[in-house]
């Protein structure tokens, strides 16, 4: 035993790799690579169907013949073999991409007819698929791949084979998934005939052999700007609708899901923790939040309470800074509730809750995502839009900006309730969106409203877009609120409620704005010499402003009228051209996680998953390579060649004479230095000696 370990400690490192390289030879590569069917036949790999015939009509003449009986379970695997390879599309796949989705035959049939004779098997053992081509559509040859894959829209391809039972059991599933996709991703489907391309999408084992992973059909994503195999990620999980069109919006696209809620959870989860709105059923009364952003809800109703659709969680991503979005599972004996509430009659249907106090907006039936987009861009404001940093441009409230009539209109007006959010403030926005509602009243019907003939001037700068509604925040955008009611009494108005004075006093101003035509004509870009040059540029305001208050009555038709007034006063007077760099309008929340791409979330979570996936399967896949058994074998030698080379090149013995007892000794070889007793002469011989002193 002392002898036997430091021989295994010695000799470790090449006892291992041989046996690694026997088990490999012995038990990985054998069950990495079965015999094929070629094999079972009896004929070159890659045969024609010519061949596999003639090879099946011998045995075939054996077992009529009485020559030979064969074993059931062999005759199962000969009679297979050649429904495979006689059958030109799977012979096909076999052949190129080692495709063989019918094995479960061969286990199925292993215990089915363990016990029966041969003549008992029932053929044909396998079922040809007919009409191959009726499930494909939208099918991609190699030039609309190259034309159109890599442009500004993710691709969806579906590789499938005409000939795979499979692939027409998901022609369904394919189909819904193209119809949730439309207008999020696009679909296409490659057929294995197509060769080229097809070995482009698949993937390699060590051999170089094309295969997809697991099977037939195999979905490939392409990402926008993707022309590569470099960045396409293979779909591996489920093929069921919902989380292929949930893997689409969410891994390639970065999109929010859309929450479902009950009745109890959806207004104190939902109405009120995503804005102030106040709905007139003891419900969802008196819902006032904190101050921030107050956006429309968009509440859909479902009877399937499956899924958002892709283009409902791109509208909630597009749209976020508008409205926020939920989803109620339908349930008969809960739509008294929704009827009284929000005037639901049945799902699927689509609501939309704005200003306080106004009507909801609902739309019953099933829709499309243009018609989706046409309505939420329809509906995306309040009544009384919310003035934010978001909205001031697109509502002709921003001083660097234009009027909603176009770039053309030099002198325009924006009306501005301002205050904390309060009952108070609810009740003057829902005072300004009916003078709103009066002026528009006064343009379609100038007879019936005689009490507001004085208002004309108004509703017709309402009707030519130079005149906007809104309300600000006065909490929220406290500095912006002060730059233009600075006064006394401004702070129960602008910024958090004073603990010595919590009055919230709500207050109306217009803003005039007005650009000089003169001045942009003559507008000449100049070259930037330095870097506050472009700072200048940015902060330049280039529309004048003249603001005026209001500190008449909360009377629809006075305030109607001082509206009018300030209107036609600022188009008639030449009024003093001048700017000012005002203050800038904060925003209230931080951009979303999916509005910073999703190529960026991928990147990270999702794209580390994706390597860590990637790195995985190609050890997985090398360790079925047929070289590791030989590369172990030849480590093991020259591992021990190592060995025994150390070995031999210890130290050599030297000899030396012992010239006083005759005999010779091993001494480690040493250099000693030279002397005349050392070298012996030639002629010496040695001379025996005797007893006797004489000669």
């Amino acid at each position: 035993m002392a002898d036997i370990v430091p021989f295994l400690k010695r000799y470790s490192l090449p006892l291992l790799l041989l046996s690694l390289a026997i088990f490999f030879q012995l038990f990985v590569i054998p069950s990495a690579f079965p015999p094929s069917h070629y094999d079972v036949l009896g004929i070159k790999q890659f045969g024609s169907v010519e061949e596999v015939t003639e090879a099946y009509q011998k045995f075939t003449y054996r077992w009529s013949s009485g020559i030979e009986v064969p074993k059931t379970f062999d005759f199962v695997k000969i009679r297979y073999a050649f429904e495979l390879l006689s059958n030109l599309i799977w012979k096909r796949d076999y052949d190129r991409f080692g495709i063989d989705e019918h094995l479960h035959v061969l286990n199925k049939a292993k215990g089915l007819y363990d016990t029966e004779s041969f003549s008992n098997v029932k053929i044909p053992l396998l079922d040809a698929f007919s009409d191959p081509t009726d499930h494909a559509f939208n099918i991609l040859t190699v030039e609309d791949f190259v034309s159109t894959i890599g442009n500004n829209k993710t691709w969806l391809i579906q590789v499938y084979s005409s000939g795979s039972t499979r692939c027409a059991q998901f022609s369904s599933s394919w189909k819904r998934i193209a119809s949730l996709l439309d207008g999020v991703a696009s679909t296409g489907m490659v057929e294995l005939g197509e060769s080229q391309l097809a070995t482009y999408l698949a993937e390699r084992r060590s051999t170089g052999q094309p295969f997809f992973r697991n099977g037939l059909p195999s979905l490939v994503a392409f990402p926008q700007g993707c022309r590569s195999t470099d960045c396409l990620v293979r779909y591996q999980e489920d093929l069921s609708v919902d989380a292929v069109v949930d893997w689409i919006a969410t891994s390639m696209h970065g999109l929010p899901r859309i929450l479902y809620y009950t009745k109890e959870s959806l207004r104190q989860n939902f109405i009120v923790k995503s804005g102030q709105h106040k709905v007139k059923i003891h419900f969802f009364s008196h819902c006032i939040v904190k101050s921030g952003q107050h956006k429309v809800k968009v509440i859909f109703f479902s009877k399937t309470g499956e899924r958002a659709a892709p283009f409902l969680r791109q509208a909630a991503k597009d749209y976020w800074a508008y409205a926020s979005f939920a989803f109620v599972l339908w349930r008969e004996e809960e739509s008294s509730v929704w009827w009284n509430t929000f005037g639901v009659e049945s799902a699927p249907a689509v609501v939309f809750l704005k200003d306080p106090g106004s009507k909801p907006v609902v739309y019953h039936g099933a829709f499309n995502s243009s018609w989706f987009f046409n309505v939420m861009e329809q509906n995306k404001n309040q009544d009384l839009p919310q003035l934010r940093s978001v909205t001031s441009m697109e509502l002709g409230c921003d001083a660097r900006g234009y009027s909603r009539a176009g770039n053309s209109t030099m002198t325009w007006y924006c009306v501005i309730l301002a205050g904390r959010t309060s009952l108070e403030l609810g009740k003057m926005r829902e005072t300004i969106r009916r003078v709103q509602d009066v002026l528009n009243d006064v343009v379609s019907n100038p007879g019936d409203k005689d009490n507001f003939s004085l208002a004309q001037p108004a509703a017709n700068a309402l009707a030519e877009k130079r005149l906007t509604f809104t309300w600000l925040d006065g909490e929220a955008q406290k500095q912006y609120c002060f730059f233009y009611l600075h006064s006394e009494d401004s702070y129960q108005t602008c910024g958090p409620r004073r603990y010595e004075d919590p009055t919230d006093l709500p207050q109306l101003f217009i803003v005039r704005y007005q650009r000089n035509s003169t001045k942009d004509e003559s507008k000449v870009e100049k070259k930037r010499k330095t870097i506050w040059d472009s700072f200048e540029e940015v902060d330049t305001n280039l529309a004048s402003q003249l603001v005026a208050r209001y500190n008449g009555s909360m009377d629809i038709s006075e305030i109607a009228q001082w509206i009018s007034n300030i209107i036609k006063d600022g188009d008639s007077r030449d009024l003093p051209f001048f700017t000012t760099k005002s203050a800038e309008l904060s925003p209230e929340d931080a951009d979303p996680v999916w509005l910073k791409g999703a190529q960026g979330v991928m990147s990270t979570s999702k794209g580390m998953k994706h390597k860590i996936q990637g790195i995985v399967a190609n050890i997985y896949d090398r360790m079925k390579d047929p070289k590791l058994g030989p590369i172990f074998l030849l480590g093991a030698c020259m591992s021990l060649g190592s060995i025994w080379l150390q070995k031999s090149q210890t130290t050599q013995p030297s000899k030396t004479t012992n010239r006083s007892r005759g005999t010779t000794s091993t001494t480690p070889n040493s250099n000693p230095p030279s002397s005349i007793t050392d070298v012996e002469p030639k002629d010496a011989r040695q001379i025996l000696s005797t007893d006797s002193d004489s000669e």
